[in-house]
């Protein structure tokens, strides 16, 4: 089997996760919905590895991540509503080490 290019290991990671399985195209959705799917998926997965909202929102910011400077500034916004419904979905607080993004994103 040939190596994978090391470049593109984060294409790997998301073929091969094991932490979650999400639903296609989840990150094309309403904040919301992006927030259930997430929720849903984190919560029916044994194989994570920290709590359900640590993986949802990790699995996120990965995304967002990987995404890098092809995201739009619409698609980077709603990403960042997901994140606000997603701690909302688990009653989570934003911390205070950790304020709002505001502005403009790189």
């Amino acid at each position: 089997m040939a190596r994978a290019n090391p470049r593109y290991w984060s294409a790997r990671v998301t073929r091969t996760s094991n932490a979650l399985d999400l639903e296609p195209d989840v990150f094309k959705l309403s904040p919301r919905a992006i927030a259930a799917s997430l929720k849903r998926s984190a919560e029916a997965s044994h194989r994570r590895k920290s709590s359900p909202f640590r993986s949802a929102m990790s699995m996120l910011v990965f995304y967002e991540n990987r995404a890098g400077k092809n995201l739009s500034a619409a698609d980077r916004t709603r990403l960042e509503r997901a994140k606000d419904e997603l701690r909302r979905a688990f009653n989570v607080k934003r911390s205070a080490s950790r304020p709002a993004r505001r502005g403009r994103h790189r």
